[in-house]
């Protein structure tokens, strides 16, 4: 997992993996501090989140982390961030429907902690460290108000992001011009997100699939217009 981006919504590069922009040591100490966070947060959840602990998980000075981050909650916010600071698009596959399915399929091995879209740790009784993330981030959100910030604003950046599969669907004829993108893919994709983080249960990609046919056929049908 190579940051928040890939553990949660609408993320990858069009199969499945965020790429980073290069820097230099600057950029590689905050990657190993994040990475460590992430790690953390997988294994520990937010309460148990300590500087000491990143620390010692990244192998970077204490004292570096505090002069940079200065508390737990900045490093979450930076974590936050940093799912932003990355090159991802959704896939154009030439179809509303392929485009969303494609999505979901993203959305899903994330959540799983699969390298592939197509494939997922689907029967694990075991939360995967994408599902573990996510919801440690969404707890934290609720008891941190620069957390729940950060959080917002990596919605409405792959929000955004997203909104380009509703635009190129428009501009082919596929969808009415008034359609609300994000109505379009909250329908697409909290299925997968109520199923792994709130009832702590699999989903078959047969199933992710589903919810892609159900919302493209939905929407087509112009059931998602602006009112």
């Amino acid at each position: 997992m190579t940051g928040l981006a890939d553990a949660t919504p609408f993320s990858g590069d069009g199969s499945g993996t965020a790429v980073r922009r290069p820097g230099g040591r600057t950029a590689r100490v905050r990657a190993e501090v994040l990475s460590a966070v992430e790690e953390e947060l997988a294994e520990h959840g937010y309460d148990a989140l300590t500087i000491d602990g990143v620390a010692a998980r990244s192998g970077v000075h204490r004292t570096t982390i505090y002069r940079r981050w200065k508390t737990v909650d900045g490093l979450l916010v930076d974590l936050l961030e940093a799912g932003r600071d990355d090159t991802w698009a959704p896939a154009d596959t030439g179809s509303l429907l392929t485009d969303l399915v494609a999505l979901n399929r993203e959305v899903r091995s994330a959540l799983t902690g699969s390298a592939s879209p197509a494939e997922g740790r689907a029967d694990s009784a075991d939360a995967p460290a994408g599902t573990t993330v996510t919801t440690a981030v969404i707890a934290a959100s609720f008891r941190s108000p620069a957390a729940a910030e950060a959080l917002s604003r990596f919605w409405e950046d792959r929000y955004r992001r997203s909104g380009t599969i509703i635009t190129r669907a428009i501009d082919r004829g596929e969808l009415p011009a008034d359609t609300d993108a994000d109505r379009v893919l909250m329908a697409a994709t909290s299925p997968l997100y109520h199923q792994f983080i709130l009832r702590r249960a699999p989903m078959t990609l047969a199933e992710a699939d589903h919810w892609a046919r159900a919302t493209a056929a939905a929407a087509t049908a112009g059931l998602y217009r602006r009112t």
